[in-house]
């Protein structure tokens, strides 16, 4: 067992002037300052630099510190120099607002803040300034922005931060996942956890230290973390960043940085696929691998990539530790591959699929049951825990309805339906339970269900059914506007609402949505931006 430090000591060791890090090239439209190209020995110089600015912010060993920052060299950064000294990162996408930065500065504790200007959001900065206010916590930024230069962080300030040794069982981050409860969940992660779940990983991708990663998803998760910025650390590869997928832009790095991995949304494989033309001229002689997931793959798609010479691998994954790769070694037809997930093989992993009524472990094809996992990947509980997402066996209940599938050679899985209420728009996890809590606020509706609709964009788009109060006429666009007014992650915006004189409910009064999502079969008809 080892920490994020020991890997990195060892990748300087053995690749001080490898090239290891590299920022997109259009930064300056996200993020200020020029596009980074760091080696191995600069990346540590950079962690050492933004660990002793911390220290001298007051931050020490057992502190969560706040991270809300692009796809840019200082994320990753940031996140290295607080396991560097023992505190713990806790990184917020860069979607969530006042609300989410709220609750997540109270549940975790930050009482400092890691962001910086951005183009997009003229804002941040004053907003950001005005939550911390209201918990006495500091705002440290990269760039020029800050009215106190003491609390600039730079990437070559100098100063060696205070020695500190981590264990493996040292938490490293929180991040963040939607729960049924109604509010974002803190998912307190260890060295050993993760780096559990990148070995894995490493070891089914075949990933080595000549990989060139391409990341796209945002270094706040599991996706950024567990599945690239880990991995990187471990193989001592090089990391390429993408903020946010700008088709061009990513294509291009694909040809520039001679990509051997990376990871993609299924729409886009699917529409990059369809269009030869948008394919012309990219040189892909050195992309190995492609992982997908967040929703059932498409046959033609995987069998498509693989005839250009691309694996597509298929991805389940979750916050909390919880996931399951589909390779070409361990599905080699491309049309199974899409689809089924074989039971992993993976030193102390268990999975098994449960029946939600009757809790009896499910052995049969073609019976539904929960997902649940047990092993050194998954979490140990959520921040103020009641301790519900494990059962009384320790296994962690997924929420995920798969059943058993036959397939020659060996048992697989088939995802089937989500238990827990989630919709997964655009690769972002979205609460129900919380956007109906906050739009049951606005006086015009006495009730409402928030459903998921397809897209073929984004994979799912936000859903509205209302009950009006009496001599009311609620709209889409008042709902907006009324979620706006609470400082709400725009990608948790309804762009549908139909309202009904009363919700379907079942015998014992729970709202039936799936008759809902039955209604809708066409597009939206309102949309919000």
């Amino acid at each position: 067992m080892t920490t994020f430090d020991a890997q990195i000591a060892s990748a300087v060791s053995e690749r001080a002037e490898s090239v290891a890090l590299v920022d997109a090239p259009n930064r300056d439209t996200f993020f200020s300052g020029e596009p980074l190209r760091l080696t191995w020995a600069q990346v540590d110089a950079a962690v050492d630099a933004v660990a002793f600015s911390l220290q001298e912010a007051g931050v020490t060993a057992g502190h969560a510190v706040a991270i809300q920052l692009p796809n840019c060299a200082e994320l990753p950064i940031s996140i290295l120099a607080c396991t560097r000294i023992g505190a713990i990162a806790t990184p917020f996408p860069i979607q969530h607002r006042e609300h989410e930065l709220r609750h997540g500065l109270s549940t975790s504790g930050a009482r400092h803040l890691i962001t910086g200007a951005r183009p997009d959001r003229p804002d941040l900065l004053d907003a950001s300034a005005a939550v911390l206010a209201e918990f006495d916590a500091t705002m440290l930024t990269f760039g020029s922005d800050h009215p106190d230069p003491d609390r600039r962080l730079d990437l070559d300030s100098g100063g060696a931060p205070a020695p500190h040794i981590a264990v493996p069982t040292d938490t490293a981050t929180i991040c963040w996942t939607s729960g049924t409860t109604g509010t974002p969940k803190g998912v307190p992660r260890s060295h050993a956890m993760w780096l559990a779940t990148s070995g894995f990983q490493v070891a089914e991708l075949e990933l080595g230290p000549d990989d060139r990663i391409l990341c796209p998803f945002p270094v706040v998760n599991m996706a950024g973390i567990g599945g690239m910025l880990v991995p990187w650390i471990e193989t001592a590869s090089r990391l390429v960043l993408h903020n946010p997928i700008d088709l061009g832009v990513f294509l291009g790095q694909i040809a520039t940085e001679q990509i051997t991995y990376t990871v993609a949304p299924p729409p886009l494989l699917n529409m990059l696929l369809r269009n030869d033309t948008m394919l012309e001229g990219v040189d892909m002689t050195q992309m190995r691998k492609i992982t997908s997931g967040s929703a059932p793959l498409d046959p033609w798609m995987v069998e498509g990539w693989q005839e250009r010479g691309i694996e597509i691998v298929n991805a389940f994954g979750s916050n909390e530790g919880a996931s399951m790769l589909s390779t070409e070694a361990t599905v080699p037809d491309p049309a199974l591959r899409a689809r089924y997930f074989p039971v992993p093989e993976r030193e102390g992993v268990e999975v098994r699929l449960v029946g939600l009524e009757t809790e009896m472990e499910i052995t049969e094809p073609s019976v539904t049951g929960e997902l649940r996992f047990r092993g050194p990947t998954v979490f140990s509980g959520y921040l103020d825990s009641d301790g519900s997402e494990f059962d009384d066996d320790g296994w962690y209940r997924t929420g995920d309805i798969f059943q058993i599938v036959d397939a020659p050679g060996r048992t697989l899985l088939q995802f089937v339906d989500r238990a827990k209420d989630i919709i997964i728009r655009g690769g972002m996890n979205i609460s129900a339970a919380e956007v109906e809590a906050l739009i049951s606020s606005h006086a015009d509706i006495v009730e409402c269900a928030v459903v998921s609709y397809p897209d073929p964009d984004m994979g799912e788009l936000v859903g509205v059914f209302a009950v009006a109060a009496p001599n009311a006429e609620p709209t889409l666009e008042a709902i907006v506007e009324h979620l706006r007014a609470q400082q709400v992650a725009s990608y948790k915006l309804p762009e549908r609402l139909e309202v009904l004189d009363a919700l379907p409910r079942n015998p014992v009064g729970k709202i039936v949505k799936g008759d809902l999502r039955d209604r809708w079969v066409s597009g939206p008809e309102g949309t919000a931006t």
